[in-house]
């Protein structure tokens, strides 16, 4: 029988060498298609929940018009449930969302990361901000958006099969990039942020992620969305000269209130805000209702000003149109994003700091009459972010993206590092980074306690089991005049030494031999036999 065909090779070397590369390979396009669906995920989830937001918001602006005290009953009770939410299970998802991602990219811990981005904490993180902003509460969508990204991105490289920690923390990265990312429609924001504030350093291996997963993510943004500017395209200039004061007065205020407003929502361990947080501590339900009236007060105080993201009062500084929210609009929303973030319930900082900021400008362009007004908001909305954040390339590039302005990028950019050298003087730890700090703190001093209750527990069983054994050896001979014993008594009892083992055998060889005997004679026995 003739041997079979053999399998025929390739003639073409040119076709085996381009197979045979690298890009070809199974594991790297394994890899690029989690990215690819991971940001396609996220983006979607962005788009929806912007969409979501808005129509939480409407509602909240309907019942404002209907009756303007509505706020003062409903906004309390919301704010207490969410905080009682929050206060298990649920727990990783109260406030930004950006700390839990930080958090869990300096800690390798599987367990750690699966408490703050697991699915369901990523769900409930965007029902309870949809819920919050539905009764006016001061927060934004972005940071939520970044923890919900970061979580999609890690659950879906475990499906995958990346459970390896440092790929692990490489997809957290990118998840994280793509949501900031798709909240703002500025990919180039999304990349500086990733690196500048949640990784913290540049390292060439991420690069090829982070472009990924930004660019796919902004080709859907893109495709559902359209070309867009978040705050619209501002045309302006700051012309040199006189005109740079602007940069100086914006980065020197917008960096201390900045710092200031860091300082306030920490709750620093030590002074008036050690006592604020050990009160939010004990009764955090009751202090989260008392933040939602504080909240409703504002708001009354404000013509109902200082509700939501601020988005349409900060676009409307930035365009300098003719109807804008007042002078006190910028201290107002700074106040009520403090008494927000205290209440303990899900929701980030980027578009209130915004808002905040455009109004810091607007007030400080009255002061600088030659100047065009529109850059001094910009300027004061950079700077403020900066001073807040303490990210100062991060809130350039996104004010440069948010407002399409290349003109002004340097002084922009001027004005950011100016603002996080003030805001040093309250804060000297960025604010996402330090609340990430204590969560890892927390949970390493929860680690600590395990192990000290595992090897307090170790060291009383030995002891025991020394113990124990003493009283074994240390337990007096039982008498030998009982007859009555227990079955484990007969399996396990030995004699106690080699002497009554011995005459224990005689007694019973006496015994035989006696009954052996014939009966007794009567004759004294001998001297062998006595003794």
């Amino acid at each position: 029988m003739p041997d079979a065909a053999a399998p025929r090779k390739s003639t073409n070397p040119r076709l085996e060498a381009l197979l045979g590369h690298e890009f070809f390979a199974p594991h790297h396009w394994k890899r690029r298609i989690a990215l690819w669906l991971g940001a396609i995920l996220v983006a979607l989830a962005a788009i929806v929940f912007a969409k979501a937001s808005d129509w939480s918001f409407s509602l909240f602006q309907r019942m404002v018009a209907y009756k303007a005290w509505l706020p003062l009953c409903v906004t309390p009770v919301v704010f207490g449930l969410l905080a009682w939410a929050t206060e298990g299970k649920l727990r990783a998802a109260r406030g930004s969302g950006i700390p839990q991602v930080i958090g869990t990219l300096h800690v390798e811990d599987a367990g750690f990361r699966e408490r703050m981005l697991a699915l369901p904490i990523a769900i409930s993180k965007m029902v309870m901000t949809l819920l919050a902003m539905m009764v006016g509460a001061s927060i934004g969508r972005e940071g939520p958006t970044v923890h919900v990204g970061a979580g999609l991105f890690h659950s879906l490289g475990r499906r995958f099969g990346y459970t390896d920690p440092k790929a692990a923390s490489r997809f957290i990265l990118a998840g994280g990039a793509a949501g900031i990312a798709a909240a703002f429609n500025a990919p180039l924001a999304g990349v500086v942020f990733a690196i500048e504030e949640l990784a913290g350093a540049f390292e060439h291996r991420f690069s090829g992620l982070l472009l990924t997963s930004v660019i796919v993510g902004g080709v859907v943004s893109l495709g559902v969305l359209g070309n867009y500017s978040y705050f619209g395209a501002v045309d302006v200039d700051l012309p040199f000269g006189n005109a740079w004061l602007a940069v100086l007065a914006t980065g020197i205020v917008g960096g201390l209130l900045g710092g200031l407003f860091a300082r306030l929502v920490l709750l620093s361990r030590r002074g008036p805000l050690a006592y604020i947080g050990r009160v939010r501590a004990r009764w955090p339900v009751l202090f989260a209702v008392g933040c939602g009236l504080a909240l409703g007060l504002l708001g009354l105080m404000s013509h109902n000003s200082v509700y939501g993201t601020g988005y349409d009062q900060a676009r409307a500084f930035v365009q300098n149109a003719p109807d804008t929210a007042g002078a006190w609009f910028g201290i107002n929303k700074l106040f009520a994003n403090v008494v927000s973030y205290w209440a303990g319930i899900p929701g980030g900082l980027f578009s209130p700091a915004l808002a905040v900021g455009a109004g810091l400008g607007h007030n400080i362009a009255h002061f600088l009459p030659h100047v065009p007004v529109a850059a001094v908001v910009l300027l004061g909305m950079s700077s403020y972010l900066s001073g807040v954040t303490g990210a100062p390339l991060t809130s350039a590039v996104i004010s440069m993206e948010l407002t399409d302005n290349q003109s002004m990028i340097i002084p922009i950019m001027a004005a950011c590092l100016l603002a996080r050298a003030a805001a040093s003087l309250f804060s000297p730890t960025p604010v996402y980074k330090d609340f990430a700090e204590r969560l890892v703190r927390d949970f390493e001093d929860r680690q600590k306690q395990l192990r000290e209750a595992e090897e307090q527990a170790e060291q009383e069983r030995q002891r025991e089991h020394f113990a124990g054994i003493d009283t074994d050896d240390a337990k007096p001979a039982q008498p030998e005049a009982t007859n009555r014993t227990t079955a484990f008594e007969e399996v396990s009892a030995e004699p106690a030494n080699k002497d009554e083992a011995a005459a224990d055998g005689e007694q019973t060889e006496a015994q035989a031999t006696s009954a052996a005997s014939p009966p007794d004679t009567g004759a004294p026995p001998d001297d062998g036999e006595r003794r």
